[in-house]
């Protein structure tokens, strides 16, 4: 079966482009010129994945994440033309799992390797240990449908497929710290460009998730200088 890609653009070039690497790497493609438009067709349609411009018309990539987040864990890769960083915090906090910059000569081969590696990462049977279900407390991890429940309840916001391998490798071993490095390889095994600030984001936005079910949520214990442990107290 053929997986999905949702390209979501104002420039007609770049959808075209785009369009024609990702038909020739064997991707069914889906295209959108805004997020208006692109809300309305992810939910009648939904991809596998989606790249989204952060500058849109009508709905920007921000607000358009902003909205998808509320109802899915579609793995999200925005497009960005700034050099500076500021789109990128941003759109961690909102739920992007990963980011490709437009300037400074935009490679498409390297969208589609970014591309593959969500798919990767969202196909149970590529995720380390994925038939075993991790019980711990309050927390339970069922990699196999990328489910996460703290003290019998769903979270309202899904983790992303990004933010439960951080999960998922700070609950496996409960009072191991796990340096950013480490976290750095599980969540981004094939790609070396990831700064430390990249997982920290990460982190914070799990802690606000878990904390929708639980205000005093206090599991995920910052360790200054070294990384994160999953708290065993």
């Amino acid at each position: 079966m053929k997986e999905t890609i949702a390209l979501i653009d104002d420039d007609r070039n770049i959808l075209t482009s785009l369009s024609i690497a990702l038909e020739k790497e064997g991707f069914k493609i889906q295209t959108y010129l805004d997020g208006e438009s692109a809300l309305i067709g992810l939910a009648r349609t939904p991809p596998d994945l989606a790249v989204i411009d952060i500058k849109m018309p009508k709905m920007d990539g921000e607000e358009l994440l902003k909205k998808l987040r509320k109802k899915t864990s579609l793995p999200v890769i925005f497009l960005t033309s700034k050099d500076d960083e500021i789109d990128e915090l941003l759109g961690l906090k909102l739920g992007a799992d990963d980011f490709v910059k437009k300037s400074g000569g935009f490679s498409i081969k390297v969208l589609i390797e970014r591309i593959r590696i969500q798919l990767r990462k969202k196909n149970p049977s590529n995720i380390e240990e994925a038939k075993n279900v991790i019980n711990h407390g309050k927390l339970r991890l069922d990699p196999s449908q990328l489910e996460c429940e703290w003290d019998g309840k769903q979270l309202p916001d899904k983790l992303t497929t990004t933010e439960f391998l951080i999960v998922q490798e700070l609950a496996k071993r409960p009072g191991i710290i796990k340096e950013r490095s480490q976290l750095m390889d599980i969540a981004y095994r094939e790609d070396t460009d990831i700064e430390d600030r990249t997982i920290d984001s990460h982190v914070k936005r799990i802690r606000k998730k878990f904390k929708k079910v639980d205000n005093n949520f206090s599991a995920i214990e910052t360790r200054y200088g070294s990384g994160y442990r999953w708290n065993v107290s």
